[in-house]
């Protein structure tokens, strides 16, 4: 019996001071997925983490955004926007660590655009699902996690980023 897809980590960043952004280059395109895993807090105040694909900061992305926090929720959407976008209803602060996962599906493959399944939370602030689309038909060979203004990761923050190999 083969075995099945399995993770296997590229790179791991883990912020020895605070930084405004993380990248990751020259991403190989031998797996069928790629999975970024995170867990951040800011320098200071409250700021969304974003994603943008191969230096492209044009207004191709589209975002989804299912969001609660236990009392509210509700679902929003945008298009032209020059990133995805997390964390719409749950926000990274400088007191508490939150999680992010996002799979980046058929990041390599260069006839279709990029769909991206981020899940996030903050104990205090709630936890969000979302859906971003790259509206391009590039492979992905870099991915730059980024801050919604002009914030920082806190030091401590982990990113890692995982290829998802095909059994």
């Amino acid at each position: 019996m083969a075995a099945g897809k399995t993770y296997e980590p590229i790179a791991t960043n883990t912020l020895s001071s605070s930084a405004a952004t993380v990248t990751f280059s020259s991403i190989s395109g031998s797996y069928t997925d790629l999975v970024l895993i995170s867990t951040a807090k800011l320098v200071s105040g409250t700021a969304g983490m974003q994603l943008q694909f191969n230096g492209d900061t044009g207004s191709n992305y589209s975002n989804t955004f299912l969001y609660g926090d236990g009392s509210t929720g509700g679902s929003v959407g945008n298009t032209n926007a020059t990133s995805i976008n997390f964390h719409y209803g749950a926000y990274l602060d400088s007191t508490n660590w939150a999680v992010q996962i996002s799979q980046i599906m058929n990041y390599s493959n260069a006839t279709t655009r990029k769909t991206v399944l981020n899940r996030d939370g903050s104990a205090p602030t709630g936890t969000d699902l979302i859906v971003g689309l790259w509206r391009n038909t590039s492979a992905i060979n870099q991915v730059v996690v980024k801050l919604g203004n002009a914030n920082s990761f806190a030091s401590g923050s982990t990113f890692t980023l995982y290829g998802i190999a095909a059994a």
